[in-house]
């Protein structure tokens, strides 16, 4: 078999797949586009006869969806810079500093990854109770501040930093706190866009913890609304869509602004190895 035909076999199933992985959410936006019950027709459509954002305008000026959008926004954004921050921190400490039972520690800290999550809900549920942060952004946000995932990813990307370059700048006198901001961060860059789209992707599409933590739905996250929102419009497919649409949307720009660096941080971890 020729190499021209290995590279357009290759190419072809590769264009195969993603139409299959893409045809889902191109389909999800012509539906929200329809009008009510167009989608119900046999066969169904692919393409609305009659674009409309009808959807759209009862999403955000009868079902509330805006208010849940800026929840969503407030706690994954929260969540986000929290956990750049203290997971930075852990990180470059297991990675470079040297203090009593750092290994034993951290040992104990990858113990915890084979612990499902969902057993420790109930005691945290507990413990923030007892502290007055149930039915708050609190409660959603203090729990996902640091991640065992997070401190392991930055600490094994943080342990390439050259030892001679932070040597250096102490024998200068530069203090800790400027060595991690002015060196260390920069150097941190790749892998700071990776765990920041992790993070944020997670807590966007978080159902579990908000549903639990989030009493009341003056508070509810997107997810949350729009599962409110299929309990009253169960038939309502187009309306779905449109929600679903606008859960997704806020993500996908995210990854796509940012996708150069992500994918930077992904090769320079495959050359550090």
């Amino acid at each position: 078999m020729s190499p021209r035909l290995v590279r357009a076999l290759v190419n072809g199933l590769l264009l195969g797949g993603a139409a299959v992985a893409v045809f889902p959410l191109l389909w999800m936006l012509s539906v929200s586009l329809m009008a009510p019950a167009e989608s119900a027709a046999l066969p169904t459509p692919l393409l609305p006869s009659h674009a409309t954002l009808d959807n759209y305008r009862t999403l955000f000026l009868r079902a509330g969806m805006a208010h849940y959008l800026l929840n969503s926004l407030l706690v994954s954004g929260s969540i986000t810079a929290l956990s750049l921050l203290f997971n930075l921190m852990a990180g470059y400490a297991f990675a470079k500093l040297r203090f009593a039972g750092s290994r034993q520690l951290f040992r104990s800290l990858l113990g915890a990854l084979v612990i499902p999550a969902q057993v420790a809900m109930l005691p945290l549920f507990l413990l923030l109770k007892s502290f007055g942060l149930v039915d708050t952004y609190a409660g959603v946000i203090l729990p996902a501040m640091t991640t065992v995932f997070g401190i392991y990813l930055v600490r094994q990307y943080a342990r390439g930093i050259p030892d001679e370059l932070l040597e250096a700048a102490r024998l200068d006198g530069a203090g800790e706190l400027y060595i991690f901001v002015r060196i260390v961060l920069p150097l941190l860059k790749p892998i700071m866009v990776t765990l920041a789209i992790f993070t944020f992707l997670t807590a966007w599409n978080d159902f579990m913890w908000p549903l639990i933590v989030l009493t009341g739905q003056n508070h509810y996250t997107l997810p949350l609304g729009l599962a409110s929102l299929a309990r009253e419009h169960a038939q309502d497919t187009e309306l779905m869509m449109a929600g679903s649409v606008v859960t997704v949307l806020p993500v996908l720009v995210l990854f796509l602004a940012l996708q150069r660096h992500y994918l930077q941080g992904l090769m320079l971890g495959s050359v550090k190895g």
